[in-house]
């Protein structure tokens, strides 16, 4: 988020648009801005590798609460703005912060936690204290490099924190992953990047630094609408996006005349991640966009990353490409090598060296019994020519009458059907199997769900998939608990069906 240079040669660009109000900030007002809050910061004693907490929905402030943090040498944590006051203590406890940023809209919020924070000396609210006025504008004489340190999603646990170790180099000297990145995503001085993710994700997080470090200018979406999306890739000629697999459903299922409405040809590139995705769904947008979109793999906690382009992809569908960074092995319970189109857990020799923040345990849990591999847990196989396929978390395996099942194939198939808005596979309690597979259907609007519907996805499960992958039974949810960066919340919707049982073991 540090605009460097750009603020002098570029003073009245636009660096960044908010997509809903149009408000606009420019190289040289976000310079301004990010220098006076790292002047407050420096004034209420925080130091190098000191920690602060952002709590906000996307707004024309949440750049410069980044870009503060980047140029005076310290950690910032970017805080899921949908989370509960017991969810967001936890986080701001965790993680150190000695200040918490948040906005008038999650004030609320932000004040009950804090009620659990006895460690921060300090509530800013962004968009409402004026005392940062009265700091300078210009550079803290102490600039250092600082860097995020954001949470896992917590969709298998408690949210951990992912420390990575932070050079003393000048905020104009970027960690070397983000050098990785720049060259893979293409970026260019004077792109144009639009955002339609939350700001507190790690993916987002590190387009827009990227773009700003460019010179280039950012649209920031409040909120992803799938319509709009493409409305303002016409109007602001835009070049560069990243979104995840579910907007890209979402966009499929517009009618013809709303796809075809608007001019999509400035854009060079759209990376997608966080997520498998379907099959089907990336053949279709390939078919509508072009071979300009490309695909990565790598968690937040940076173990590994393996990428594709549209070529690559087709000629290998469904891979999430071949390892440009880290050391890949796919690994059985033995921790013994599987053979090519074997599922195993993957596991890499880091990449980047991280810990989890104050969580040796953790850290430990992460690592291979002689410490020289890492894993997330994820479980996936690669083929003849190294590429790599993703299955599932490992924790959301099924096991049904001893026979492993991983439900993202199911996941993967149900969502392609014009019925379907959205999906989750997880098994539940079976008294003679153990577990058995469960699909939870988010239905499209306009349709009925019920039973008629239920024997309907289940036959079309029956179509193309092996009889045991298959749900036995399908609910219906009015809205499934998916994070906005993408990544469905199933442990939520599964411990329902556990509820009262102290094991999995049936």
């Amino acid at each position: 988020m540090y605009p460097g240079r750009h603020a002098a040669s570029r003073a009245s660009q636009a660096a960044f648009i908010m997509a809903g109000s149009g408000e606009t900030v420019t190289y040289a007002e976000y310079e301004k801005r990010s220098n006076r809050l790292a002047h407050l910061l420096r004034s209420l004693g925080l130091k190098r590798l000191d920690h602060y907490a952002i709590f906000m929905e996307n707004n024309s402030r949440y750049l410069e609460c980044c870009g503060a943090g980047e140029r005076s040498g310290l950690y910032y944590t970017c805080i899921n703005s949908y989370l509960t006051a017991d969810e967001l203590a936890y986080i701001v406890n965790n993680s150190a912060a000695r200040v918490l940023i948040t906005s008038r809209a999650k004030l609320e919020v932000a004040g009950q936690a804090l009620k659990q924070c006895p460690n921060v000396v300090r509530l800013l609210v962004a968009d409402g204290d004026h005392e940062l006025d009265s700091f300078p504008d210009t550079p803290i004489p102490d600039e250092w490099l600082g860097t995020p340190m954001l949470y896992s999603s917590g969709t298998t646990g408690q949210p951990k924190g992912i420390l990575r170790p932070l050079p003393e180099n000048p905020p104009s000297k970027p960690l070397p992953l983000y050098d990785f990145l720049d060259k893979l995503w293409r970026y260019r001085d004077g792109m144009t990047y639009l955002s339609p993710a939350p700001l507190y994700h790690s993916a987002p997080q590190a387009a827009v630094c990227l773009a700003i470090r460019h010179g280039g200018t950012v649209v920031i979406m409040e909120k992803f609408d799938p319509e709009a999306y493409l409305a303002l890739i016409e109007k602001h000629r835009v070049t560069h996006s990243q979104l995840v697999p579910t907007m890209f459903s979402r966009m499929l299922k517009l009618p013809p005349a709303a796809r075809r409405k608007h001019d999509l040809s400035s854009l060079e590139i759209a990376i997608h991640a966080a997520a498998p995705c379907p099959v089907q769904v990336k053949e279709e947008m390939i078919g509508w966009w072009g071979p300009i979109i490309h695909e990565y793999y790598g968690a937040t906690e940076g173990l590994g990353f393996t990428a594709c382009d549209s070529a690559e992809w087709l000629a290998h569908r469904g891979t999430v490409g071949k390892v440009l960074l880290g050391d890949l092995h796919i690994l059985d319970q033995d921790m013994k090598p599987c053979t090519a189109g074997t599922p195993g857990t993957i596991w890499f020799k880091t990449a980047t060296p991280f810990e989890y923040f104050n969580d040796p345990q953790k850290t430990a849990a992460a690592r291979s019994p002689d410490g020289s591999m890492s894993t997330v847990g994820d479980v996936g196989y690669v083929d003849a020519d190294r590429f790599l396929y993703l299955t599932d978390r490992a924790t959301f395996m099924i096991i049904s009458g001893g026979v492993n099942i991983y439900p993202q194939e199911c996941e993967n198939l149900l969502i392609t059907h014009p019925k379907v808005a959205d999906a989750a596979v997880f098994g539940v309690p079976n008294a003679d199997l153990g577990e058995e597979v469960k699909a939870v259907v988010q239905a499209m609007p306009g349709t009925q769900p019920g039973p008629e519907l239920e024997r309907e996805l289940i036959a079309f499960c029956g179509e193309h998939l092996a009889r045991f992958k298959c749900p036995r039974s399908v609910d219906f949810e009015a809205a499934l608990p998916r994070l906005p960066t993408g990544k469905l919340y199933k442990r939520i919707l599964r411990d329902r069906y556990w509820a009262g049982k102290s094991t999995r073991i049936v």
